[in-house]
């Protein structure tokens, strides 16, 4: 999937959030599963893709990225929950 996408990690228990931008959604999950990248993600083990949208470009993408950073919780949560109610890992559905 080579387009702008934001996405939100989390771990098993689903209790700590991750939200990033990327051009390559497949490629970065991987990188975040495997831990080839250091930082908050790999510390917090977030390695379970829960949601994620398309863009047409970038702009867009790192926009609408920002605004979900500014949220409360409870709106991420909700907006997972739209998506992926079970909060599982989507991941598999986009290899």
């Amino acid at each position: 999937m080579k387009r702008p996408v934001i996405y939100i990690l989390s771990n098993e228990r689903n209790t700590v959030l991750y939200i990033g931008v990327t051009s390559n959604l497949i490629q970065r999950v991987y990188q975040h599963k495997h831990k080839t990248i250091r930082g908050f993600s790999a510390k917090y083990n977030l390695t379970k893709l829960v949601y994620f949208e398309t863009f047409d470009d970038m702009d867009n993408a790192i926009t609408r990225e920002k605004r979900l950073k500014q949220w409360h919780r409870r709106w991420q949560e909700r907006l997972i929950g739209e998506m992926n109610p079970d909060w599982r890992d989507l991941y598999f559905d986009i290899i």
